[in-house]
C-alpha cells in the first residue's frame, strides 16, 4: 500500500474549485464560453512612441471609415472616439459564427506636455489611424537690462 502525505488544505483546493464551477455556471447563461465573444467590447489597439520631433499615436481601426471617427483635445489629454458597424448586408439568421465587436469606442490618452491642438497632424490609411503631436516648443527667457541707478 503507497504511502500517502496527508495535506489538509487538499479538500480546500477541491471545495474552491467547486464553488467557482457553482459561480461561472450561474453567471454565464446558456451555451459554452463561445458566448462571451458575443458580448464584447470593442477597444481598438493603440502603440505610443517618441521621435525626435515629438509623440506618435497609433490605432488600429479596421473596418471603420474616416467620417466615423473624431479626434479631441481636452485639458491636455487626446481623446479618439468612433463607431464600427456591422455589415448591413448580412442577416444575423445567415452567421455560423460571429466573432469581431462593433459598436462606439472612446480612448483617452494623457499627455505630459501641453498639446497644442493646431499643430496635430493626423492621418488614415489602411485601417491604421496615425497621429503625430510636435513636442511644443520651450520658451527662451528674454534678458532684460536693468539700469541702476544711485
Amino acid at each position: 500500500m503507497p504511502i500517502v502525505r496527508w495535506d489538509p488544505f487538499r479538500r480546500m483546493a477541491a471545495l474552491q474549485d467547486q464553488i467557482n464551477r457553482l459561480f461561472d455556471d450561474s453567471f454565464d447563461g446558456p451555451g459554452s464560453r463561445d458566448d462571451e465573444l458575443d458580448a464584447c467590447a470593442w477597444r481598438p489597439v493603440v502603440d505610443i512612441y517618441e521621435t525626435g520631433h515629438g509623440v506618435v499615436l497609433k490605432a488600429e481601426l479596421p473596418g471603420v471609415s474616416k467620417e466615423n471617427v473624431a479626434l479631441e483635445v481636452k485639458d491636455n489629454s487626446l481623446v479618439i472616439k468612433g463607431e464600427r458597424f456591422p455589415d448591413q448586408d448580412i442577416g444575423e439568421e445567415n452567421y455560423f459564427r460571429k466573432e469581431r465587436c462593433f459598436g462606439s469606442f472612446y480612448r483617452s490618452f494623457a499627455m505630459q506636455d501641453a498639446i497644442e491642438p493646431e499643430k496635430i497632424k493626423a492621418k488614415f490609411k489602411d485601417g491604421i489611424l496615425e497621429i503625430e503631436i510636435p513636442r511644443p516648443e520651450v520658451e527662451t527667457p528674454k534678458q532684460i537690462k536693468v539700469d541702476i541707478t544711485e
